[in-house]
């Protein structure tokens, strides 16, 4: 009698391991399938999302209504993984166009992601770093309004490290100023060949450091703004060429 009741408590047991073991699995497969859904809905450049239960963002924005839909996800890792493709995307396709900028963001994504595959940091919390990172593009994206700026000419302010406190002190109208006759002098002297012959290079060189000093730019921090504007006048010389 104890015998067939050792069996059978034995046999309980094996069941439910089974029976846990295969809720994993299927719960697993579940997970897989969603990213391999979601990561099927977003085309390369991250303009479409075809997730059921999120409506469309837009992408190059970040809503903030989308944003708090992303947030509820019951998923949080897919959340994450969303998000960063959102992010990364949006980062590439500021890499064409603001040097500083894509920079910037891009160290600020791999911080998060680093801190998340380390498991430094609860999922949650990562989510709400990313979801702070979004809101940053988003405004950078109206700076250009605010300072009255064409998207080129923002560029270039970016450039000048306009964060720096020795850079600081010329003024925001200063900095303007200097941002728009970059993009005035680049045009002028933009020629087929430029980035990849030298004396075109060494004449726009020359170009940059001479309005630099116009406007009393620090000197100790005119080779370097000088090299960091050349980067970003080749970005928009392909750019403009295209």
């Amino acid at each position: 009698m104890r015998k067939t009741q050792f069996q059978t408590a034995l046999l309980a047991i094996a069941l439910l391991l089974i029976w846990w073991q295969a809720s994993l699995w299927y719960q697993a497969q579940l997970i897989t399938d969603e990213r391999t859904r979601v990561a099927s809905q977003l085309d390369p450049q991250g303009n479409s999302l075809a997730m059921a239960g999120l409506k469309k963002p837009n992408v190059s924005i970040l809503s903030e209504e989308f944003l708090a839909e992303v947030r509820g996800m019951p998923q949080k890792n897919l959340a994450v993984e969303l998000l960063r493709k959102l992010l990364n995307n949006e980062i590439k396709t500021r890499t064409k166009k603001n040097l500083v900028q894509s920079r910037s963001f891009a160290e600020m994504l791999q911080k998060s992601a680093k801190s998340y595959q380390a498991k430094s940091i609860e999922t949650a919390t990562v989510i709400e770093e990313l979801i702070d990172l979004a809101r940053e593009m988003r405004e950078a994206h109206k700076r250009g309004e605010e300072l009255n700026l064409s998207e080129d000419e923002l560029a270039f302010y970016d450039a000048l490290e306009v964060n720096d406190s020795a850079v600081k002190v010329l003024g925001d109208e200063t900095l303007q100023q200097i941002a728009r006759e970059l993009v005035e002098s680049v045009r002028k002297n933009l020629t087929i060949d430029w980035s990849v012959k030298e004396s075109s290079r060494a004449k726009l060189r020359v170009i940059i450091r001479r309005l630099l000093r116009k406007y009393g730019y620090p000197p100790d921090k005119q080779e370097k703004a000088t090299q960091t504007v050349l980067e970003q006048a080749e970005l928009l010389c392909n750019d403009w060429a295209r």
